[in-house]
């Protein structure tokens, strides 16, 4: 696995779910964090605070992934 620099600060009631829904645009890619996080990976509901460390998807052909909404080139 690798590891794409951007790391991410949970806030109180997040999951791996809804990181990855806000994140990578897909709840499907959970998975892949919990992967990336195993410290953390059995913590359903997070209190806040904690760091997850966001890996790097691979799309396969034909599959579109959005833009992470952290993206460096989305600030305005």
């Amino acid at each position: 696995m690798r590891y794409s620099g951007y790391v991410y600060y949970c806030s109180a009631g997040e999951t791996f779910d809804s990181i990855a829904l806000a994140t990578l645009g897909d709840e499907k890619y959970a998975c892949e964090l919990m992967n990336a996080n195993p410290g953390i990976s059995n913590v359903s509901v997070f209190s806040g605070g904690e760091v997850i460390l966001m890996p790097e998807i691979e799309v396969t052909e034909g599959e579109y992934t959005p833009a992470p909404s952290n993206a460096p080139w989305k600030e305005a």
